[in-house]
């Protein structure tokens, strides 16, 4: 499903362009977000792992990261924990997207710091849609 708008959505509602970290230790997963999240006119930074995701993110100062859980050198709930200590000039947003979806890997995503949760596969929509808040 892809994330583009129809011709009359840019002038009844401008598109919010955010800044997006993709952390997925899966290259494919994580590329194919990234495409589809440019598609729909963010600019995207992809991580493959836990550590890079919290080089790029201090990097790069995303409005949004959206992290898989279970990512080598860092899991996402410690990648979630350190954004959330650094503070950061600006509010970003967490979403975890992992295969973990029951209501104590959810309940262990907010308490990590997580904004929200998706279980694999994310529906392309929701997201958008949630980009847009």
């Amino acid at each position: 499903m892809p994330l583009q708008n129809s011709p009359s959505s840019h002038t009844d509602h401008p598109r919010k362009q955010r800044r997006v970290l993709v952390a997925d230790d899966n290259r494919d997963a994580g590329e194919t977000l990234a495409m589809l999240l440019r598609l729909d006119g963010h600019e995207v930074h992809v991580a493959l792992d836990g550590l890079e995701a919290v080089e790029v993110f201090t990097r790069v100062q995303p409005d949004v990261a959206i992290l898989d859980i279970g990512m080598p050198g860092l899991s996402g709930h410690e990648v979630a924990r350190r954004i959330r200590d650094c503070g950061g000039e600006q509010p970003v947003t967490l979403i975890a997207v992992t295969g973990w979806g029951q209501k104590a890997d959810k309940d262990r995503a907010a308490a990590s710091g997580f904004d929200h949760h998706f279980t694999k596969p994310v529906e392309p929509a929701m997201l958008s849609a949630l980009l847009q808040k």
